[in-house]
């Protein structure tokens, strides 16, 4: 198994939020399923990464991670309103 890096983990938690937003299927199911509490634990997440690695990411890293958490938050407030 090949090592994860920082991307791809970034990336792998706002795709666990956006499958609890309904926006993508489940792998263990293949539906998709509304789930805001695990959709907000996922966002939480990115926020502490976020925190604690504050001025020790590259500016790469550091854009990805904002990027990534702008859409996530966006959706959440977007799929709540409904």
């Amino acid at each position: 198994m090949s090592s994860i890096d920082f991307p791809t983990f970034v990336l792998s938690l706002a795709s666990a939020a956006m499958m609890a937003l309904g926006l993508g299927p489940r792998p263990e199911s293949g539906k998709s399923e509304l789930d805001l509490d695990l959709a907000q634990q996922n966002i939480d997440l990115l926020e502490l990464i976020q925190t604690k690695t504050k001025n020790n990411l590259t500016p790469d890293e550091e854009k990805l991670l904002e990027r990534v958490l702008y859409e996530v938050r966006t959706k959440f407030i977007e799929v709540k309103a409904r």
